[in-house]
């Protein structure tokens, strides 16, 4: 059966057990989604569903947006994402919500992490640094020798250099709902989810459960 939402974080609280123990859990607003298109192995080689998400004013879309939900009499919707899925059990038009996840399911919450600009190698890879003494001032932070000498010769693919840290894409991975409110669309999953406040995620299935 597919299961699948876009939807907003919203921030993090806590939800209490039975036994009365505090859990972290971070709540999202999630759907309602609308099945925008369908995917079929016969037709595009792959078996998926399309969502799209948060209703805005046509003019906020192009042409080309607006065509492609129009045909099948769905209203503007800024964010569509893809969702590969076995069996598609669903038709365009269908609206998705919360009511489709129950407390106690795992589930994956991909989203885009926060961007942190430009970082040297200590905050983005925890890099030690150099030693205070001995004379040296100004390269305490310094990332140090980044090659051998002659062999190779060169510095291999996928040194850890200064560089952008964050603004990629990260998922949560076998995270437990632990919180459903199907008249608000709101969702709750125990731990972190990549993101600020009004970020963008997904929620799926979990494929590690």
């Amino acid at each position: 059966m597919f299961k699948g939402l876009i939807g907003k974080k919203l921030g993090m609280t806590q939800v209490f057990n039975e036994d009365g123990s505090a859990l972290p859990a971070t709540l999202i607003e999630a759907g309602p989604c609308y099945v925008t298109q369908v995917r079929n192995i016969e037709r595009d080689g792959y078996s998926a569903v399309q969502l799209g998400y948060s209703e805005v004013p046509e003019k906020k879309l192009t042409k080309g947006q607006l065509g492609h939900l129009a045909k099948n009499k769905i209203p503007a919707l800024k964010y569509l994402r893809e969702f590969r899925t076995k069996t598609p059990d669903v038709k365009i038009g269908d609206k998705v919500d919360v009511s489709q996840f129950e407390i106690g399911t795992r589930v994956d919450v991909v989203g885009i992490s926060k961007g942190k600009g430009f970082a040297g190698t200590v905050k983005r890879w925890h890099f030690k640094g150099g030693p205070i003494t001995h004379g040296q001032s100004d390269r305490v932070r310094a990332p140090g020798s980044i090659a051998a000498g002659t062999t190779p010769g060169r510095v291999f693919k996928g040194k850890k250099m200064p560089g952008r840290m964050g603004n990629e894409r990260v998922s949560s991975q076998n995270v437990e709902v632990v919180f459903v409110n199907a008249e608000k669309n709101i969702i709750g999953v125990n731990g972190s989810v990549p993101g600020p406040r009004g970020g963008v995620v997904v929620i799926k299935d979990a494929r590690k459960q």
